[in-house]
């Protein structure tokens, strides 16, 4: 039973550290590239502008997915009981959901869509992973 409260903690927390690390990026990204005349919260006036911005104003949304994910992931990993590289890729497969349903909330162009639900998901979720049981077998 305690394993299976700390790997439910593992992806909790997982999830809450990898969105906190998420949402932290964007708002600083938005202090960095400021979209000038447009309300924070309008997510109707954004999807329209989204295909129209300059590949800059996407550097921190891809960050953002990306190292959130990898956080979140490295997170549940060290958390998890067992099969730490599951919860990790775990972590990225939400995250990824994630990511799919805002490409259609917020449209991007084709490009950042693609290279944002290739690169910024699994494959981070994956080295989070890693990285933590590399750690975890280097101090054995």
């Amino acid at each position: 039973m305690k394993k299976i409260i700390r790997n439910t903690l593992a992806l909790l927390a997982g999830w809450l550290g990898g969105s906190a690390i998420n949402m932290s990026l964007i708002q600083i990204g938005n202090s960095i590239y400021p979209i000038k005349g447009l309300e924070a919260n309008d997510m109707e006036a954004l999807s329209e502008l989204m295909p129209t911005l300059g590949s800059n104003y996407f550097i921190f949304p891809f960050m953002a997915h990306a190292f959130g994910t990898l956080v979140g992931a490295a997170i549940a990993s060290l958390i998890a009981t067992n099969h730490k590289l599951k919860f990790a890729l775990a972590i990225g497969f939400i995250f990824l959901i994630s990511g799919i349903a805002m490409s259609f909330i917020l449209p991007a162009p084709t490009w950042f869509i693609v290279t944002d639900l290739v690169l910024a998901y699994i494959p981070m979720a994956w080295l989070g992973g890693k990285i933590i049981v590399s750690i975890k077998k280097d101090t054995r």
